[in-house]
């Protein structure tokens, strides 16, 4: 297989959820050329666009000292402070001046017409805004919309990225060995046509999302396999807390039903955990009882089942009836979607697990969304900025993402310096030597193998015996991998499985190293 053609760009962008796309609509504005790539056909399908409970904004009672002390408790103290403060002090005026003043997104509001303000755990004021339960998906809705309107935006769905082109690794010229490491764009596989583009571009922008998918249970959409943190480490990117990957206590469980997010606005209106004994117990483990931070709160609900030997807890929101809140309104998607499997959440307990949700470490960035490589830009949940430290606070990552979009599109922008690799003629098209048939059965199982292995042994518990037998299955695993990918027939499901594998290993990896229980990386040894 052979690339079937060249695309120059100012920037290419990987990733179409709101870091990707909201970075897209400001470098459009300053009339940069940009491609806007995402891996599902349909460019919503994305993290971004299934997140329910909200962004944080601010109250009258706010102040960016408060909300930097909450999420500073959450994420134990480790967060990178110059972070945290660019956050605290710049995502709300941002939030009122881009998504409700130039998209329009409708939040909702209450009987006075103000923007409804609600709680969430680990929050000491009431400052998350939204939309009903489907809060991303507004945003999204409205801000692809708007992209529709620069012609200078190229959007390619169905368009997988395989790998960074680095001169010093991809290029054919002599010199480009001796070259400070850069990032000069990337070969993207085409799945409708089985085509591999070489996409040339100035700057290089990754917003590919998180790495649930490596996990058996996870409410990440199919697309977050870790493909933006293998792409970067495999060109030699700096990583960090990589170990910090947050389990979202509350999704729903029916053993033949997708895993969906059970938002966690529900506990702050003030739903309850019980045990199948029909038991409260969060006050068991943390004074916040249910408004405990998430990862208390997942540790909390598999020390029950393990207990009780149950598969599952039950969340109850009759306190949220008692408080004369309509379910059916306050929570519409939650409610239909449960109702589609015989759940009526406005009168029956509703069965959740833990399941990997947010992962808080990445690629390892400035202010300006910069990584270790020039050129190389990582924004979203495949970056870590430090904002977050060992523990995401609840409804911080959509304004993380959207904030490092606006601020690295603004450093493009401001300096100016967008070009094409002077040596580009170097960088051959992508060749595979030989293509092989892959049978479907051993994707299937190589997928069900990593999401096991990384569950029972690199998931809410760990110990340092069950990391090690991790990282030796998943090293075996990926070496079998790697030359049968070098014969292989591309495939998005090929390279998804190459950057799960890697993925993985980057986890359990980092995990070993930070020997110290803290935030979500939880050992019991």
């Amino acid at each position: 297989m052979k690339s079937q053609k060249r695309i120059f760009t100012d920037v290419l962008i990987v990733g179409s959820g709101l870091a990707g796309a909201t970075a897209a609509y400001f470098l459009a504005e300053k009339g940069y050329d940009v491609i806007l790539l995402s891996t599902d056909n349909d460019p919503f399908e994305s993290a971004s666009n299934y997140a329910q409970g909200g962004i944080v904004y601010t109250s009258p009672k706010d102040s960016p000292k408060k909300l930097y002390n909450d999420i500073l408790a959450a994420g134990c103290g480790i967060n990178y402070q110059d972070a945290l403060t660019f956050l605290c002090e710049n995502g709300p005026s941002l939030v009122k001046d881009f998504l409700i003043d130039t998209l329009g997104i409708e939040f909702t509001r209450n009987a006075k017409g103000e923007l409804d303000l609600t709680l969430e755990a680990a929050h000491s004021e009431n400052r998350i805004i939204h939309a009903l339960d489907k809060t991303g998906n507004k945003i999204i809705e409205k801000l692809l919309e708007k992209l529709r309107d620069y012609k200078n935006v190229k959007c390619i769905n169905g368009a997988t990225a395989i790998d960074l082109i680095t001169p010093g690794h991809h290029s054919v010229g002599i010199n480009a060995r001796y070259e400070m490491n850069a990032v000069i764009g990337s070969y993207v596989y085409e799945q409708s046509k089985g085509e591999v583009l070489t996409i040339l571009s100035g700057k290089t922008i990754l917003a590919t999302g998180g790495v649930g998918q490596v996990y058996l249970h996870t409410t990440n959409p199919a697309c977050s396999r870790g493909d933006g943190l293998a792409m970067a480490f495999r060109a030699k990117a700096d990583l960090i807390n990589c170990e910090f990957v947050q389990f979202h206590p509350t999704a729903f469980y029916q053993r033949d039903a997708e895993r969906f997010l059970i938002s966690e606005s529900v506990r702050g209106e003030g739903a309850r955990l019980m045990n199948l004994r029909k038991k409260y117990f969060m006050k068991d483990y943390s004074e916040l009882g249910d408004l405990a931070p998430r990862d208390v709160a997942s540790r909390a609900i598999h020390t029950e089942m393990l207990k009780t030997g149950d598969t599952n807890v039950l969340l109850d929101l009759s306190e949220i009836r008692k408080k004369g809140i309509q379910i059916e309104s306050r929570f519409p998607s939650i409610y239909k979607t449960c109702k589609s499997y015989g759940i009526d959440v406005s009168k029956e307990l509703v069965p959740v697990v833990p399941a990997a949700h947010y992962f808080c470490g990445g690629v390892k960035v400035d202010l300006y969304g910069r990584s270790s490589i020039k050129n190389l830009y990582v924004i979203g949940e495949s970056s870590c900025t430090g904002v977050h430290g060992a523990n995401r606070l609840a409804s911080t990552s959509l304004l993380e993402s959207m904030l490092w979009a606006w601020s690295s599109a603004k450093d493009i922008t401001e300096t100016g310096e967008v070009e094409i690799y002077k040596n580009h003629k170097e960088i051959p098209d992508w060749v595979t030597a030989d293509d092989e048939d892959i049978d479907p059965a051993l994707i299937v199982q190589d997928k069900i193998t990593i999401k096991t292995t990384m569950w029972n042994y690199g998931g809410i518990v760990k110990s340092t015996k069950r990391l090690e037998r991790a990282e030796k299955d998943l090293s075996y695993l990926k070496g079998r991998m790697e030359q049968f990918y070098k014969r292989a027939t591309l495939s998005d499901e090929l390279i998804g499985l190459r950057n799960m594998i890697q993925t993985s290993l980057i986890i359990i990896q980092s995990a070993l190293r930070n020997k110290q229980s803290i935030g979500c990386h939880y050992r019991k040894d």
